[in-house]
């Protein structure tokens, strides 16, 4: 594992989260499963709207519906998970109805709040974005008009990389970063910056 530096002051816990493919297929304490989501329904929203819903496999059934609606690419590895999940996004207000323009911002909140809770308690999280968009909503029963699938997350402990198929095995590793100079700047829009 390569280690990640920050070139300023911060805690540990931003470094040492990162989102492997490798999991053991080891049952998460209901108690651990639900303070993850106590920690995403203390995440700031607009309006304290909390604009977000997670769906999660409690059940057999319900993980092997999840599985089949990730990409292959993210089955071969996400198969051994115990939890998946997937994050919605409620696409209006609830006290108005009005269209919000920050739901899924909001519901970004809530994941990574999720994510450091699961990483305090020993767990893992990989968000994927690799899923069948068309067949999650009809096998979840979710409301196109209403919500937004964002994104399928795997939860579970984390495994060796030798757990994995060959051709992962390299990329198991923690990801770096940009600059931070990259990614914020004072006063106005920098007219230096290349995207």
């Amino acid at each position: 594992m390569s280690p990640r530096e920050s070139a300023n002051n911060v805690d540990p816990m931003f470094l040492s989260r990162w989102s492997p493919r490798a999991f053991l297929e080891k049952p998460i304490p209901e108690a651990d499963l639900m303070s993850l989501f106590e920690a995403a329904r203390w995440a700031p929203s607009c309006f304290n709207d909390q604009p977000w819903l997670f769906l999660y496999s409690k059940s057999e059934k319900d993980k092997a519906l999840f599985l089949s609606l990730l990409m292959d690419s993210n089955q071969v590895w996400a198969k051994a998970a115990p939890v998946l999940a997937f994050a919605l996004t409620r696409k209006h207000f609830s006290h108005n109805q009005a269209p919000n323009r920050l739901a899924a911002f909001d519901t970004g909140a809530a994941w990574m709040s999720l994510a450091l809770a699961a990483h305090k308690i020993g767990l893992a999280t990989h968000a994927m974005g690799g899923f069948h968009q068309d067949a999650a909503y009809e096998k979840l029963q979710v409301p196109r008009d209403k919500f937004e699938i964002q994104c399928a997350i795997a939860i579970g402990y984390r495994a060796d990389a030798d757990t994995l198929p060959t051709a992962l095995r390299d990329r198991e590793t923690p990801s770096q970063r940009k600059a931070t100079q990259t990614i914020a700047a004072a006063g106005s829009f920098p007219k230096d910056l290349l995207y």
